[in-house]
Parts: structure tokens; sequence; C-alpha cells
């Protein structure tokens, strides 16, 4: 059986991957920060659904306990799917903070790259033995590294266009083992992220796209679901844009 591994699966775009790759047909093992009793409603869901999932503990910004993560995926993998391989990666754990260039602090600096750069390279490297050939990886990161936006995201933009860059190199090397990876950048989402918004920021920000709305994560987890299938086996090192049609 093919399984998935999806960071930050507890809620808002992770969540909706995780459903929607279950569907598929593909176990899910999925990870949360915090709120662990979110995680483990998305497992009974995709349980009570006919899948097959488990939620494990992680920290994507503390590269030091990547070891141990490994080896709690090589336990599920062998507990749940009685397998030693992993099949896809999603890259998807992150957190919002907007702040503005002036009043950046290297602390602030470093958390930020580290949870969007660091943590998913050295995440996918500690992963990569256990990925079947033929895998996939996808690299979530946002819009906003083709266009700027005045709400203090720079870090953040920035961490996230050195994932697209990363994702190009990635699909290259793992070419050898035909493991895709490609990135998918979402426009604004009404999501939980960044702590919810308004609807002054849902109008405005809907009025910037052709379909005249804000994103939901329904909209971007069947696209993720999709991208790891084997119908998009030509696919590679790609950044694929999901915004609703920016105007």
């Amino acid at each position: 059986m093919k399984v998935a591994l999806i960071t930050g699966g507890n809620r808002g775009v992770g969540k909706s991957a995780a459903i929607h790759v279950a569907k598929r047909g593909l176990g899910v093992i999925l990870t949360y920060n915090s709120h662990p009793e979110e995680a483990e409603l998305v497992v009974s869901e995709i349980w009570d659904k006919g899948g097959q999932a488990v939620a494990l503990p992680l920290d994507v910004s503390n590269i030091s306990s990547f070891g141990n993560f490994a080896d709690l995926v090589k336990q599920a993998l062998q507990n749940e799917w009685k397998q030693e391989t992993l099949n896809c990666l999603v890259n998807n754990a992150g957190i919002a903070q907007r702040t503005a260039i002036k009043d950046l602090s290297e602390d602030l600096f470093d958390q930020l790259v580290n949870v969007h750069f660091k943590g998913p390279v050295f995440l996918t490297q500690k992963l990569l033995p256990l990925m079947a050939e033929g895998g996939h990886i996808v690299n979530i990161s946002t819009a906003m590294t083709r266009v700027a936006s005045p709400a203090g995201t720079s870090i953040y933009s920035s961490a996230k266009g050195a994932m697209e860059v990363f994702t190009r190199f990635a699909a290259r090397e793992f070419a050898e083992r035909k493991i895709r990876c490609n990135t998918i950048a979402p426009g604004a989402l009404d999501t939980e992220f960044g702590g919810g918004r308004t609807d002054e920021m849902r109008k405005r920000l809907g009025e910037t796209t052709v379909a005249g709305r804000m994103g939901q994560a329904e909209d971007i987890g069947p696209l993720i679901a999709a991208l790891l299938s084997d119908e998009f086996l030509w696919v590679d090192g790609q950044r694929i844009e999901a915004t609703g049609g920016p105007l």
C-alpha cells in the first residue's frame, strides 16, 4: 500500500490534503506540533471513511529531533501497513508571522527560516532513505514568492522562495530513483493560519481573484492528492500556482 507523510496535517491545507489523499487509497501519516486532539480527529475521520492513518508529533524547526522522528515513521509503517517504505512526503507545516523588515529580530528570522526552509530540507534528507523508488515529494509554498505583499511577510516568503529553488534541484538529484519533487504555491487562503481572516480581509483579498473569493483549504487539498498520484508522472520540478485566477 502506498503511504504519504503530511506535515502539519491536523488543520487547514494539511488536514484537507490528508483526507483527500486517504480517499485516493493511500495510507496517511500526519504530523502535528500542537493540538494533538485535532490530529486525532483527522485520523478518526479517515478511519471512519475506510482509510488508514496515524498521527505523530513533529516540530519541523527542531532538526535534532528528526532522527527519532524517522524511527517513529519506521515503526508506524511496520505496525500499520506491514511495510518499510514511504511513498510520498508533503512538506506543509508552517507558521505565520507578519513583521516589517525594520522590526525584524534575528531570533524571528531564524525561526521562520528553520520552519519553512532549513527544517523541510533536512526532514527530506532524513526521510529519503525510507522513500520508495517512484515516490513523490510536494513542498507547499506561497504565491507571495511571485507577488510582494505589504503585510510584513518578507522572510516567510523568502524562505518559501528558497524551497521553490530547492524543489528544482531536488527533482534533478532524486531523478535517478524516479522520485518526483514539485511545489504548490497557494494564494491567500481563508484558514486558521496566522489567526484567521476578518470579513474586511476576505472581501479585499477575494476581489483580487477571478473567482471573486478567497481560497479555502478544500481548494488545495484535492490538488495535492491529485499531484501525488500516478496521473501526474510527467510533472516534475515544477511550481504550480493555485490562486483562483489572479487579476
